[in-house]
């Protein structure tokens, strides 16, 4: 289980899509998002839920780099591609660190779905800052 400050990051909509994290250490985070209720019209997972994942892994992973280094993440870039839809099941996302240092932190986010194709690969990259003063 996540602490309560970790715990944040995961936001309402995360836990509105029903993602759960399955681990949070400092090599990688996993976590997963049932497809039922996060698809499209047509039957595919929208590809906005994989990106919504692939956030909340990297947002998670930036906020416990942070930490360790007494410091705040803020603001996520992402680039993600999507590789394919998933119909049924469950996505899983693993995320692990490229870059973590000072002022950066970097994961790369693989999500696949329950037969371990990809349907989706993103790059989330936080901006790390000096904790304001009281805080």
């Amino acid at each position: 289980p996540l602490s309560d400050d970790l715990n944040a990051h995961r936001g309402a909509l995360a836990e509105r899509m029903g993602i759960d994290i399955l681990e949070a250490g400092t090599d990688r985070i996993v976590g997963r998002m049932p497809v039922e209720g996060n698809t499209q019209p047509y039957g595919l997972l929208h590809g906005g839920a994989s990106v919504v994942l692939a956030e909340t892994l990297g947002s998670i992973g930036s906020a416990m780099h942070a930490q360790s280094i007494g410091k705040i993440a803020v603001g996520l870039d992402i680039n993600a591609t999507h590789h394919r839809g998933a119909r049924s099941g469950w996505v899983t996302g693993t995320a692990v660190p490229v870059t973590l240092g000072g002022s950066v932190a970097c994961y790369e986010v693989t999500i696949a779905d329950d037969e371990g194709r990809r349907t989706c690969t993103s790059r989330i990259t936080c901006i790390l800052r000096e904790q304001p003063p009281g805080a």
